[in-house]
Formats: structure tokens, C-alpha cells, sequence
């Protein structure tokens, strides 16, 4: 497999509160984390590297070659809860750190699967470079996100909508976390997105895949990172790839 990220402060803000982690865990079985972090610069930093580190930590110790999809999904979603037991406790123990959370995404990406936790807005996407296909395969705990799926807005408002940047769940908020799950298979020469919102803000799902079709892997998240930026670059911005 091969494994390709950039993370970028952008060019509206000052600190970069995103935080990434991927690796191999054995041959033939990688691992990647993107957390985008929230409660003012410095907090929201912290929050986003302890959760990436956590579940680095948890997903690289629990793995082991074998594991039935039932384990794998219970590895990914207890390393995500006890982040958030960690950061949550973390929180209380500092006035500075108060009210401090980050979203997360974390995948362990197999020869035949994707296995997939998240909480918050940070997203998954498989992508078929010769189908030249794309599927998101999170689906954000946001506000806007919540109103599309009652009706309140379309899709396309969402995209402008004042609220988009709130979101319903994220690790170290709360005392417990609510994590979604998901799992697809891959196939060789597939490649697994992961990409926090300052991504997803300003590239469409086009531009997303585009850029897969004809250039190597550090090439393509260093475009995308890029692209983000010229298009505005409002946001941090973080990207990690793994190709089948």
C-alpha cells in the first residue's frame, strides 16, 4: 500500500488546530487518523493531537492479523471513545482547556475492506481511479447536514449556510461520544480519503477525484491541499490518502 498526507495552516488563520496520524500496522494493513480540532487555537490543537495520537495508539496496539469485522469495528469505536474519555477528563482538569473538543475520522484499510469510525464533520471517500468513481462514505454530525436530511434546506444551501461550521458531535465535549461505522470493500489501486472540512469547504466532489486520475499519490493530496488554498483557503486544511 501506499500512504501520502499534508496538513496546512491555510491562509486565513494562524494556527493550524487539524492533526493527523497513518501508518502501516502489519504488511498488507494500514491505519489513519484526521482529527480537526475546536475551542480556540491553542485548546483545540491539543484536543486534535491527543485524539490522533490515542487512537494511533490503541489501533497499532489492538490489531492483529485474523480479526473478524466484528473486532475490527469494536477496536476502531472503542479507540475513539476512550479519546474522548481522555480528552474529556483532560478538559476539566484546566481552566484553559475548557469546552475543548475535536472531530475525529479513523480507518483501517485492509487489501479487501475499509473499516471506518467518525464523529463530526471530518470525512471518508473511496475513490475508483479507473472507474473514476467517487462515494463519500461518512455522513457529517452537523447542523446543516441535519436540516438537509429533515428538508428544512437543500443540498445546495447547505453548502453557503451560516451554520455549516457547527457541528452535533465531536470527541472531549461530552462524557461519552457517539461514533457512526462503516465498512466497504476495496480493490487494488483504490484509494481511501480521509480530509478534515477546510478540504471539503472548498473543493466540490469533483475536484476531490479529479486530481486521483493521473498524478502519483504525494502528488495528488499536495493538488488538493493546493486547491483548497486557491480557492480560499478559509480554513485548515488536511489531507491523508492510502492507496490499495
Amino acid at each position: 500500500m501506499l500512504l501520502a498526507a499534508k496538513s496546512d495552516v491555510g491562509k486565513q488563520r494562524e494556527n493550524n488546530q487539524d492533526s493527523y496520524s497513518f501508518g502501516e500496522i502489519m504488511p498488507g494493513v494500514c491505519y489513519a487518523v484526521v482529527c480537526d480540532g475546536m475551542g480556540g487555537a491553542a485548546e483545540g490543537a491539543v484536543a486534535a493531537r491527543e485524539c490522533a495520537e490515542i487512537v494511533r495508539e490503541r489501533l497499532t496496539a489492538g490489531y492483529f492479523d485474523g480479526m473478524s469485522d466484528i473486532m475490527v469495528r469494536s477496536l476502531l469505536t472503542s479507540s475513539i471513545e476512550y479519546s474522548n474519555r481522555q480528552i474529556y477528563s483532560l478538559s476539566l482538569s484546566d481552566e484553559k482547556y475548557e469546552g475543548m473538543g475535536t472531530t475525529v475520522v479513523a480507518a483501517i484499510i485492509t487489501k479487501s475492506y475499509v473499516f471506518i469510525s467518525h464523529a463530526g464533520d471530518s470525512r471518508a471517500y473511496l475513490i475508483n481511479p479507473d472507474a473514476r468513481n467517487i462515494m463519500q462514505l461518512t455522513r457529517d454530525h452537523s447542523v446543516v447536514q441535519r436540516m438537509v436530511e429533515d428538508g428544512t434546506i437543500t443540498a445546495a444551501q447547505a453548502a453557503d449556510h451560516p451554520k455549516k461550521h457547527l457541528i452535533t458531535r465531536a470527541v472531549g465535549v461530552d462524557p461519552e461520544v457517539r461514533t457512526d461505522y462503516c465498512q466497504e470493500e476495496v480493490e487494488p489501486g483504490d484509494i481511501i480519503l480521509l480530509c478534515t472540512d477546510g478540504l471539503t469547504n472548498y473543493l466540490s466532489i469533483g475536484e476531490l477525484a479529479e486530481g486521483a486520475f493521473n498524478a502519483s499519490l504525494e502528488e495528488y493530496v499536495t493538488n488538493l491541499v493546493n486547491k483548497a488554498n486557491e480557492n480560499g483557503g478559509g480554513d485548515n486544511v488536511t489531507v491523508v490518502a492510502v492507496k490499495v
